[in-house]
């Protein structure tokens, strides 16, 4: 496999605290939370009725009613990112579309419809079974592949919620080794009864907006969206004439074989995969500047992540500052790999480094730099990304400015 550059030259999203990208982008430099009551379905029973739901979503303002009957929220929400990341990326009509392929990362596809038509039955007043027809998280990717025609390789990956980093690396290495010319990458998530209800017993929960390496943090807060990049080799984008906006410089994943649900408290796992996915990329642990963390906001992740970065950095770990966008967006499940990707390399280009929102005081056991204290300028070219999920799935995403453009391949 090479190492040619793998270039982004599209990024599209959508989630509960931005609809677009550049609101998006001023949401990660702002710090701007869409952490809020929840009302897309009943909440009242659990103990917490709070997440971060794309509110005010209206179907028939992006599809038509034929179109939005045939499609669940998830691929709703994976349609819209797409389109922006691929009118984004002036893709279409370029490339042989055999060339082009699509890979996503998720979980639940049309699970909320599914409990939709489940609950008809129960009722007595049977739903339409069509509501069925977009259950299986690939019906996704088969719905973006259909309405943009790119016939090459199509994809889903489910290993929870570091689903869409993976998704993102596998496309990566789909260019690199030739069997694709561009890939549309990324992941979707729609907020779902029985997700929420899932969390909530399993006691992960915070009733308060998530609150990352803070003392008192009691758990994560539920979130949906999706987000896509276009990724090209560098020097076929160049040659098309493509504006790029980043670089997948290179990913790792692999198993903890620890515990369905809990991390791995030591962090030696995390801190391998960090380490794997900059071996990938070529790139110097000194280059990087910052990490856009799993961040979850619950005890056992926190440490063990804040753990991972001591172990990876040595002396240096309270000078990499470990954030959380995840008090922005929620943990979207599937989709988190990809939004959080986005908001790295958006961050990177604005020279910014994010601030972790909802700081409810120090906790002796996460003692690195967290950006508590709000975001902050930075000339750092190079961030990782990290997701890491049930069943010791974890993956590691190395991310470039656009700025590294500049540099010699």
């Amino acid at each position: 496999m090479s190492l040619q550059r793998i270039a982004i030259t599209g990024l599209g999203t959508i989630n509960g605290a931005a609809k677009t990208l550049p609101a998006f982008q001023e949401a990660i430099l702002q710090g701007t939370s869409g952490i809020a009551p929840l009302d897309l379905f009943d909440v009242s029973q659990f103990s917490t009725q709070i997440g971060c739901q794309v509110k005010e979503y209206n179907s028939a303002d992006y599809f038509t009613r034929r179109q939005a009957t045939h499609l669940s929220r998830t691929d709703q929400l994976a349609l819209i990112a797409a389109r922006e990341a691929v009118a984004m990326s002036g893709l279409t009509g370029v490339c042989d579309p055999y060339q082009v392929g699509v890979c996503i990362g998720g979980g639940v596809g049309g699970m909320l419809n599914a409990e939709e038509w489940l609950q008809g039955e129960l009722s007595g007043k049977p739903a339409r079974p069509g509501l069925l027809r977009t259950l299986l998280p690939d019906c996704s990717s088969t719905a973006l592949a259909k309405e943009l025609g790119f016939a090459g390789y199509q994809g889903s990956i489910t290993t929870a919620c570091s689903s869409s980093g993976t998704a993102i690396g596998w496309a990566a290495d789909l260019i690199r080794t030739g069997r694709q010319q561009a890939m549309l990458c990324g992941g979707a998530d729609a907020l779902t009864m029985l997700t929420f209800a899932g969390f909530n017993a399993l006691k992960v929960v915070d009733p308060n907006p998530c609150a990352p390496f803070s003392a008192g943090r009691q758990g994560l807060t539920l979130g949906e969206g999706a987000a896509f990049m276009v990724l090209e080799d560098e020097q076929a984008a160049l040659q098309r004439g493509a504006q790029i906006y980043g670089y997948l410089l290179g990913y790792a994943l692999l198993g903890e074989a620890h515990h369905m649900t809990a991390p791995e408290p030591s962090g030696e796992s995390a801190a391998r995969v960090m380490h794997a996915a900059l071996d990938a990329a070529a790139v110097e642990k000194e280059q990087i500047g910052w990490i856009n963390a799993h961040g979850t906001g619950t005890p056992l992740n926190d440490v063990g992540e804040s753990n991972a970065v001591k172990l990876l950095f040595g002396e240096r770990a309270s000078q990499v500052p470990l954030i959380s966008t995840k008090a922005i967006t929620g943990h979207c499940l599937g989709a988190a790999g990809a939004i959080e990707a986005v908001a790295t390399v958006l961050a990177l280009n604005a020279g910014i480094i994010p601030q972790t929102l909802h700081f409810r005081g120090v906790d002796p056991a996460c003692d690195l730099d967290y950006g508590h204290a709000g975001s902050r300028a930075t000339d750092t070219r190079m961030a990782l990304s990290n997701s890491f999920a049930f069943g010791g799935n974890v993956t590691s995403v190395v991310l470039g400015s656009a700025a590294l453009q500049q540099e010699v391949c």
